[in-house]
């Protein structure tokens, strides 16, 4: 290989190039099983192009070509590397099509039980697909909004496609679940509400009385970091008998929906893990407020209350920002967990297919809940933006 075009490589995306052409030709692309609980017979890419033509072909066809000519280091200008992201996008659509129109054709019409499952080789060439979109998004040097606008048109070809999976084992778990997976997901939402208010609340009167009282910081912080280090499954045990009891010993917070399994123990334990990013970075941002705005303030007749609510949380709310974005985003993710002492939300459907070895049913429950992680990360890096923006 010349020297001068080695040195034009990219070597990040000549790796994903690597991984896919392994991925594609060694790992199974979808399985075909009788029923839901068999792995069934591995069918690889190679052989699904060989017997189905369509969209699907030429779209990941174009899209290996692009990842080959970008690994090669050309071309690099700004249209050929938002060219690549929709050919990333055109990649996940096409995937997705492929798979469909297979499952369509290879799934006997008097067998409701048979399945066809999307394979490792399937989520590993849309991994990398994505990855490589997002490495040609960052080589684009694009403002964070018009970021985060083109790596949302990443999904459009993929929503627009959609209806071409109905055949596929996944589909075929939504339209049996269909009936809890909303209720599921709502359950979820008020979990992670329930947890984070308070926790945002909490978090700041514990960072504004820090902030008065420095010796404060060395007793509540150790704590909060040892509660990080916990697992979440054995923070949900240690509070099931203490509420238990009080449930017993009190029965009106019983009646009232303190108990030792439940939303009580979950949404305790999640507001413990969301404190120390929300205490920690509001602390930070009290910090940052020039002592000369808050004696101004003072010196205008404003109480400590309003110094607080007018003047020191608005210039703070940048940095609380980013804490509350972790704490959030932790949150929905460790919700899942809480199934496990009665909580219910997208995690029991998660569990749910664990427990009856259903890989399409777990993915029906882990698949929202990434979707609403990156939706919050999403939405919090859009209001950083907005707020980094200068107005005229």
């Amino acid at each position: 290989m010349p020297l001068a075009l080695v040195q034009r490589c990219n070597p990040v995306l000549a790796l994903y190039v690597a991984l896919a052409m392994g991925a594609a030709w060694s790992l199974p692309f979808l399985r075909l099983a009788p029923n839901r609980l068999l792995t069934g017979e591995a069918v690889y890419l190679g052989d699904v192009l060989l017997q189905h033509g369509g969209q699907g072909n030429w779209a990941l066809l174009l899209a290996l070509a692009v990842w080959l000519s970008m690994a090669m280091g050309w071309p690099k200008n700004r249209v050929i590397q938002t060219g690549v992201v929709l050919a990333m996008a055109c990649c996940l659509a096409g995937a997705w099509s492929l798979a469909g129109h297979f499952a369509s054709s290879a799934t006997p019409a008097d067998n409701v039980h048979a399945r066809t499952a999307l394979g490792s080789g399937f989520w590993t060439l849309c991994a990398l697909a994505w990855l490589a979109a997002l490495d040609a998004i960052h080589r684009l040097h694009l403002s964070t909004l018009r970021r985060l606008l083109l790596q949302g048109a990443l999904w459009l070809p993929l929503l627009l496609s959609l209806n071409e999976g109905q055949h596929l084992s996944i589909a075929k778990e939504y339209a049996n679940h269909r009936d809890v997976l909303v209720p599921a997901l709502l359950r979820h939402l008020h979990i992670v509400l329930l947890a984070v208010v308070p926790a945002l609340g909490l978090g700041l009167l514990l960072a504004w009385r820090m902030t008065k009282t420095p010796p404060l910081r060395t007793a509540v912080f150790p704590v909060l970091n040892v509660i990080q280090t916990i697992p979440s499954i054995a923070v949900f045990g240690l509070l099931m008998g203490p509420l238990a009891w009080l449930a017993t010993q009190w029965p009106s917070l019983g009646r009232a929906g303190i108990s030792g399994v439940g939303m009580a123990p979950a949404v305790l334990a999640l507001l413990m893990y969301a404190l120390l990013p929300i205490a920690r970075s509001a602390l930070a941002g009290l910090e940052q407020v020039p002592q000369d705005t808050v004696h101004a303030a003072r010196a205008m007749g404003m109480s400590q209350r309003q110094v607080f609510l007018q003047v020191e949380l608005p210039l703070a709310w940048p940095v609380l920002l980013i804490g509350l974005r972790t704490a959030l985003v932790q949150t929905i993710g460790l919700a899942a967990v809480s199934a496990l002492v009665g909580a219910g939300g997208l995690g029991q459907i998660m569990f749910d297919g664990l427990y009856s070895a259903a890989n399409e049913l777990v993915m029906l429950g882990v698949i929202p809940i990434v979707l609403l992680a990156t939706l919050a990360d999403t939405l919090f890096k859009v209001l950083g933006a907005l707020m980094r923006t200068p107005t005229r």
